[in-house]
């Protein structure tokens, strides 16, 4: 089965909201085995709508749409789909009904545009929407499938749990998805490296820049989910053994959350002194979970001059009587070369016998962000 999305709302093209309703039917589709070839976002314009409506449907076997279920003469989502079927809609009176006693349990004047939403085209059902007062549209007519949800999240996840996605008509086939995730190693390398496994068609393996590193995902197609994993295992096995201590996390797991999950498996502490960085580093470890019992304290000194950073991480072990002691130091590589920082991450952790200073090099615009992920990834070296 192939799908297509359809984020409707000139609020979205204008940059007013972010669509995250495309992410998450993506997400959904992908986990049910239905394939996500296309996704457009248009406007609130009932002829652009139109058009897209019929370029999906000539295309996909079911087409999603998110957005433009209100009572307002902006929200032209049924018209449209009516429109493309060459139907009429008419008011439905025990939607109708159920609309008014809706405004009336809540002591709301009910308008007469809202009995827009209690409409109906002879191929469509409503959609019970119980987080709202726009039923959906579930739409069919030639073998296509028209499927309408509202644009709010909070009630188009909830009509396609409980009543969308239960009821498509789905292939005997599922999808699943292994991320690895990588740091300090290009992506243009990893894609050298990873030349032969590419091109393969199931399981499909691609590269993705991310801030945090770099993703490889493997995505396997097959009859039930075991099958699809056991595609997965000898894949991820070469991808690992490829990639050697590039490998820094799998799926969700976040570098921050990895770091303090080794710091307490260690039982160890951590002092900071962060200048080049200015805090960035310490906003992502205080952001993982049961950081109250490694990070000891910082010291946050953006303008700081240049000193010996393994003074500076010994400053913040001994000031915050911690195991561990990180500085994060940094100036211009010189005056000729503005543009680039020299970037030094510096770890004293004495009873360890560990004293580390490195260097990197970053771009004034990512260096605070890319300088905590730089000194994620040598904290997480030593532990």
């Amino acid at each position: 089965m192939r799908a297509e999305i359809l984020s409707v709302g000139s609020e979205i093209l204008l940059g007013d909201i972010v669509d995250t309703n495309t992410q998450y039917l993506a997400q959904r589709l992908s986990a049910l085995g239905i394939d996500l070839y296309f996704s457009t976002t248009v406007g609130d314009n009932r002829a652009r709508l139109v058009e897209c409506l019929r370029r999906a449907v000539g295309r996909s076997d079911v087409v999603l749409t998110t957005g433009g279920l209100g009572p307002t003469d902006d929200d032209v989502t049924r018209e449209s789909i009516a429109e493309l079927f060459g139907e009429t809609p008419r008011v439905d009176e025990q939607m109708a009904n159920l609309l008014r006693d809706f405004f009336k349990r809540r002591g709301i004047e009910m308008t007469d545009n809202n009995l827009k939403q209690a409409s109906l085209i002879p191929s469509a059902r409503a959609i019970r929407n119980s987080r709202g007062t726009a039923p959906g549209w579930w739409a069919e007519k030639n073998g296509r499938i028209v499927i309408a949800m509202p644009g709010p999240p909070g009630e188009m996840h909830y009509m396609w749990e409980n009543e969308v996605e239960p009821r498509l008509p789905l292939d005997a086939a599922v999808i699943r998805s292994r991320t690895i995730k990588l740091f300090a190693i290009s992506e243009s390398k990893v894609d050298e490296l990873l030349s032969e496994l590419t091109p393969c068609a199931n399981p499909t393996v691609a590269v993705y820049a991310k801030q945090d590193g770099i993703h490889v995902r493997i995505t396997a197609k097959s009859a039930d989910a075991e099958e699809a994993n056991s595609a997965i295992s000898p894949v991820e096995r070469e991808i690992r053994a490829l990639m050697g201590e590039h490998v820094w996390g799998v799926d969700d797991e976040t570098q921050e959350g990895v770091v303090v999950d080794l710091l307490r498996e260690r039982a160890a502490t951590i002092g900071v002194y962060e200048s080049i960085t200015a805090g960035q580093f310490t906003a992502m470890l205080a952001g993982a979970t049961e950081v109250s019992a490694v990070l000891k304290g910082s010291l946050v000194v953006p303008g700081a001059e240049p000193a010996e950073p393994l003074q500076l991480a010994a400053k913040a072990r001994e000031h915050f009587s911690s195991d561990i002691g990180l500085a994060t130091v940094g100036t211009l590589l010189s005056e000729a070369e503005p543009s680039i920082y020299e970037l030094i991450v510096a770890i004293s952790w004495p009873a360890q016998g560990i004293e580390r200073v490195t260097a990197y090099r970053s771009r004034p615009h990512r260096v605070r962000t890319l300088g905590a992920y730089y000194a994620l990834h040598e904290l997480r070296r030593i532990l």
